[in-house]
């Protein structure tokens, strides 16, 4: 199995390069480094990589959480929050993100292996059920969208399918858009019926 590629956000260098010896010693390969936000999104655009490691505080414009609001959306790369540092008020900043991980300084190597690992997996699965949605959504909407003329029967009332098949239209509307059907008689047939 391929190792993931790996950006890193870091403004402070000595936390960043003993993250970058943390990943490679796991066998990540680390795509870039970045100090401020600017950067970081010009390195994901190019460098495209699997995952984007982001302190939450840096120097600059834009703070790690603004780089993940920016990044995530834009490019599909996933996120996972790098810091020493969560009052409340960040902490409310953080969950509107939804990140794919949170890891609070000083880390281990094997914090950061379970987070990234897991970042990953989420990541793929969340892909895969993003398609699966669209992959439904499109065949709704095939399904429920009539096209053509509809050829009815004009004396028993029955339609035909594209497939050729007659079948009632009370069945061809209930195929096509899940809805039933209740039988009535309505009032001007109830008079014809009583007389």
């Amino acid at each position: 199995m391929t190792k993931a590629k790996i950006m890193i956000v870091e403004d402070e260098w000595i936390a960043a390069e003993d993250t970058q010896y943390k990943l490679q010693d796991m066998g990540y390969t680390v795509s870039a480094l970045a100090s401020t936000g600017k950067e970081a999104i010009q390195k994901a655009e190019e460098d495209k990589p699997d995952l984007v490691l982001t302190d939450i505080v840096l120097e600059g414009e834009m703070d790690g959480i603004e780089v993940a609001k920016q990044i995530y959306p834009r490019f599909d790369i996933p996120f996972i929050y790098l810091t020493a540092y969560a009052d409340d008020k960040i902490l409310e900043r953080i969950k509107v993100t939804e990140p794919f991980g949170y890891i609070v300084k000083p880390f281990t190597s094997e914090d950061l292996k379970i987070a990234i690992e897991l970042a990953l997996y989420k990541h793929k699965a969340e892909g895969k059920r993003r398609k699966r949605i669209q992959d439904l959504s499109n065949a709704l909407a095939k399904n429920r969208t009539l096209a053509g003329p509809l050829h009815i029967c004009s004396s028993c009332k029955k339609i035909q399918d594209e497939e050729g098949d007659w079948k009632r239209i009370e069945d061809f509307i209930s195929e096509l858009s899940g809805a039933e059907f209740k039988h009535m008689v309505c009032p001007v047939c109830e008079k014809i019926r009583n007389t």
